[in-house]
């Protein structure tokens, strides 16, 4: 009961958790893309303003609109000054330029001659003129034409005489279609809009029409209120109908989530507001917030996910334990079966390796027969000689042949004890060897069969000790096996030659054996496999090489065998690692 109660209320946590990290992410993923947008615009409308800035400027140095303001009587020079504004205007790509004197009066302008012509038209109401003339700078400014009511951008500069003094004030107005023109909706939220307020919170451009001229900052100041009209005569200014409802967590300040309550679009937005540069606008992004549910629903989605995989996972882990424990329980005597059973298994092994040795042993009887008969029949054969040369008196023959048997039987005996020594078990773990020694040794109990006879073998014995890691009666049995395999595989040949060299290699000492027989089969490492055999049944029964490579494994070498590319045959590579002499 306890542990189903835990489960759910882990359950419940995951749940809200990710519940709540869903919301954060949906709520930056809306943010930085909003971010983004109105970095967008607002790089688009810096070019705008880095474009006309510095024109009123430039256009405030021609000498005749300092004429112009001197003489406002001359008609003359008037003319001259609203033709060069005409000409201005084509250039600039403005959609008028008007110059006025410190009052505020229109004296010329590049629509003179049009019936909505700005000349004699008083502007000193307008922020971009007053601040002008108090400034003495350059502004810009947005507002609504007061004859032809469309929007547009500002910029006015004080014109001066040589003096310095200030005789009035240029101003450029420029329609804001090219900025409308370049006007996108976010291309990675399709339910954004984009609004850009003035200082006052006015909306004068938006990507929903019915949100134009809207106020985003609604106000009781009676005359700020009436400061904001003048600025957009003839328009309603209607406030927009929505209530904040705070900061989602983890958001920047200029982040925000409102709550609409327009009848055509009601809804849920967050928006992020940035200012935009030189002026006092701002831009508003509202992006829908109705994506985030769906991003919530797909975290905890995930959070159930976890939880399950984790369920699961702690329930895989109490039943393993629980298993462990049974097991456990069984575990002394299960190891100390395997400990014997291992024991069996390298006992076995050891007597594989003797019963190979002693096959070996078996195939060779006939060359140990014939090895030690030859001095038997010597030594009967002296023992009657030297019988006869008693009878005669003649001792010193009879010194003479008792030498000669004395010699056969030490002959003979060293021969037996070399076999002895061949078919006793090792003993003990690996040492420091020369591999010099092993060779010598197996070259002794190959000589001795009849097979061997005819066979040239070329033993390239070092002078020096070639000290290695291995266990000298293991190492021989490789080395009578591999020698054995060499003198049946050049049966036949019309000059069969095995060779027998070391050589060093790194870390390593090589002992290869080549003979010029038949080869081997196609795939080389076919041969190391048990009871595999190219030979008769009595030649063997095919484990001599793969026991020899177990036994060189368990040195820490390697046995390899290949055929040569030098010329027809085998060569087999015995690597052992190099060691120093002991003490």
């Amino acid at each position: 009961m306890l542990n189903r109660i835990s489960i759910t209320v882990v359950l419940i946590i995951t749940l809200l958790l990710s519940w709540l990290l869903g919301g954060w992410s949906g709520y930056r993923q809306l943010e930085q893309d909003s971010l983004q947008e109105a970095f967008r615009y607002r790089q688009l409308v810096a070019n705008e303003l880095n474009r006309y800035l510095p024109v009123p400027a430039l256009i405030a140095e021609h000498p005749l609109l300092a004429d112009a303001l001197k003489e406002p009587d001359n008609a003359v020079t008037l003319l001259r000054a609203n033709e060069q504004m005409q000409r201005m205007a084509t250039i600039v790509g403005g959609s008028d330029i008007y110059l006025m004197d410190l009052t505020g009066m229109t004296i010329a302008a590049n629509n003179f001659g049009q019936p909505d012509t700005f000349v004699g038209n008083n502007y000193a109401f307008r922020p971009y003129f007053s601040e002008a003339v108090a400034t003495g700078g350059s502004v810009a400014y947005f507002a609504l034409g007061k004859i032809s009511s469309e929007r547009g951008l500002y910029f006015t500069n004080p014109v001066r005489d040589q003096r310095g003094n200030m005789l009035g004030v240029v101003a450029i107005k420029v329609l804001v279609h090219e900025l409308e023109s370049q006007w996108h909706r976010p291309e990675t939220r399709q339910q954004a809009e984009m609004v850009v307020l003035d200082g006052d919170g006015i909306s004068f451009l938006s990507s929903r029409t019915d949100w134009l001229y809207r106020d985003f900052r609604p106000t009781d100041n009676a005359e700020e209120n009436a400061r904001v009209r003048q600025r957009y005569p003839e328009r309603e200014l209607k406030p927009v109908d929505f209530v904040e409802q705070g900061k989602p967590w983890g958001l920047a300040d200029k982040s925000a989530r409102i709550r609409l309550r327009e009848s055509d679009k009601p809804g849920t937005y967050l928006t992020v507001e940035t200012g935009l540069p030189r002026l006092d606008w701002s831009l508003l992004v509202l992006t829908d917030t109705r994506p985030i549910l769906w991003t919530r629903i797909g975290f905890m989605a995930g959070g159930l996910a976890l939880f399950l995989a984790c369920f699961l996972t702690w329930l895989y882990l109490r039943e393993r334990y629980r298993r462990e424990r049974e097991l456990a329980l069984r575990g002394e005597q299960l190891e100390r079966r395997v400990a014997q059973r291992t024991a069996d298994l390298r006992e076995t092994q050891q007597e594989l390796i003797q019963a190979a040795k002693l096959a070996v042993l078996g195939q060779m009887s006939a060359g140990l027969n014939h090895e030690i008969n030859q001095p038997l029949t010597a030594i009967q054969a002296y023992a009657r000689n030297s019988r006869k040369f008693l009878e005669r008196g003649a001792t010193d023959m009879v010194d003479a042949n008792l030498g000669e048997i004395v010699a056969l039987c030490d002959k003979m005996a060293e021969l037996i004890r070399q076999f002895k020594v061949f078919a006793r078990k090792s003993e003990g773990p690996p040492s420091v060897v020369d591999l010099r020694l092993p060779v010598d040794a197996a070259l002794k109990i190959i000589r001795a069969q009849n097979a061997s006879e005819g066979i040239n073998i070329r033993w390239q014995r070092p002078d020096n000790p070639v000290m290695c890691h291995g266990d000298l009666i293991r190492v021989e049995q490789v080395m009578v096996n591999l020698l054995a395999n060499a003198v049946q595989a050049v049966e036949g040949c019309e000059q069969p030659q095995i060779d027998i060299l070391v050589a060093d290699e790194d870390d390593d000492w090589r002992c290869v054996v080549k003979d010029n027989g038949h080869g081997l089969p196609g795939n080389s490492e076919q041969v190391f496999e048990p009871f595999f055999t190219t030979r008769s049944v009595k030649q063997g029964l095919g484990l001599g090489l793969s026991i020899s490579r177990q036994i060189v494994e368990a040195l820490g070498g390697s046995l390899t065998g290949h055929n040569r590319v030098d010329g027809p045959g085998a060569e087999f590579v015995l690597t052992l690692k190099q060691r120093k002499a002991e003490g």
